[in-house]
């Protein structure tokens, strides 16, 4: 599955042509929804959350937590899941036809175009508060400033390794650049490789990149600079070391995880998303320790993942009021911890991330990565789309060969421009 594959500064970039056009399409059908009024009749106590928990267990998880809050508030909550990378287009479409359901889960990388057309509801208003949410969450889940998506959980990337393989070898964990790249060349060996990451032409190669970026000073404003050069250009001498395979750019992050389970990557960057995967190969001994730093003693800033409950604007205050009450059910303390030990991504709730470090020890490192972990769209809100396709072809250029600095100028020249 894609990080959930992640907002309050103001947008300082221009949008790719795709992201423009998303933007265009979402406000014309939510002005027009919101212009003719919200047609679709609606039985008073049935309630709709829109999601993408297409996965037989996520969807199930989320099934009874919604049966366990619409109890306690007297409606009945019905999930209708679809994939993820088709919820946004669902949600246009059900704004086109004046059919929103009454709750759309959002990825939180998205939620910023479905906010800046006004198509969202300030959950605040709805009595939504944000006191035992640290504020990186809550940026999460905003858009310039306005709380619009409540998130239950949270995830981020670490570096999963093969304890065996590094024992057999005498390879300690690394916690810098220059360890891991010893420490892969060390660990590669015959059809194994001594690391796997996703370079692919899609959102989950930026999401793996932007440790990378970010904990060596980079910026999603200024992609040809000279940190986000040498983050890329670490990559490309991690390939040229054939430490990584010359798949990786054509890797998602799932397919990341086979070649880890296949014992053919000693180590891995990915997310708490694979541990139910990983966890059915008894043989397998895995764990996990923070992704490493440029320098030692440096902060390893990673991305938020995760997706975010949101209130459509559908022009229905007093069912917006019941839907509000839902999310606050959803996003409670209590259902965050039994979601969060259920998916292995952890809470959103300080309060509940807290008990779930104590009932995980083994994840205790990718709590500490979420502490300092940050959303993409923090800075750029709906333009991060153009960002992220300008830097998936980045890396498809400088990874085939064009040097590091010719693929970042042109993709700040794309993310600039739009072309």
């Amino acid at each position: 599955m894609t990080a959930h594959p992640p907002v309050a500064a103001p947008r300082t970039r221009g949008r790719s042509r795709r992201a423009v056009t998303s933007f265009a399409a979402v406000s014309v059908l939510i002005s027009s929804a919101a212009l003719a009024g919200c047609a679709q009749q609606r039985d008073d106590d049935v309630y709709t959350v829109m999601n993408s928990s297409t996965d037989e267990t996520y969807h199930r998880w989320d099934a009874e937590a919604m049966a366990r809050c619409g109890k306690r508030l007297g409606v009945t909550v019905e999930q209708q899941s679809v994939p993820a990378s088709q919820v946004m287009t669902k949600a246009l479409r059900m704004a086109s036809s004046k059919s929103l359901p009454d709750i759309v889960q959002f990825d939180a990388s998205e939620m910023p175009t479905f906010a800046e057309a006004g198509g969202l509801v300030d959950l605040r208003t709805l009595g939504l508060g944000t006191e035992d949410v640290p504020e990186g969450i809550v940026d999460f889940g905003s858009y310039e400033g306005t709380y619009y998506g409540a998130a239950r959980s949270v995830n981020t990337l670490a570096l999963f390794y093969n304890k065996d393989i590094l024992d057999e070898a005498g390879v300690k964990v690394p916690t810098t650049w220059e360890e891991l790249r010893q420490a892969a060349k060390k660990l590669t060996r015959g059809k194994r490789y001594g690391l796997a990451l996703s370079a692919g032409g899609a959102e989950d190669g930026v999401f793996q990149f932007t440790p990378f970026m970010w904990s060596n000073g980079g910026d999603e404003t200024d992609l040809d600079s000279p940190e986000v050069v040498e983050a890329l250009d670490y990559w490309k001498a991690l390939l040229q070391d054939g430490s990584l395979s010359k798949s990786t750019v054509n890797w998602t992050q799932a397919d990341v995880n086979d070649q880890f389970m296949a014992g053919n990557a000693a180590m891995m960057i990915n997310g708490p998303w694979q541990v139910e995967t990983l966890n059915t190969k008894k043989s397998l001994h895995w764990e996990i320790a923070q992704i490493p730093v440029p320098e030692r003693g440096a902060d390893s800033v990673g991305p938020l993942g995760g997706a975010v409950l949101t209130v459509p604007d559908t022009g229905d205050t007093e069912r917006e009021k019941t839907a509000g009450r839902i999310v606050a059910c959803l996003a409670s303390e209590e259902e965050q911890l039994t979601y969060a030990l259920n998916s292995w991504m952890v809470p959103a709730n300080e309060k509940a991330a807290a008990e779930w470090r104590e009932r995980v020890p083994e994840l205790d490192a990718l709590a500490d990565q979420v502490a300092a972990a940050r959303s993409r769209t923090a800075k750029l809100g709906a333009g991060w789309s153009g960002v992220s396709l300008a830097l998936q072809s980045a890396f498809q250029s400088a990874l085939t060969g064009q040097s590091s600095e010719a693929a970042l100028k042109r993709a700040q020249q794309r993310a600039t421009s739009g072309n």
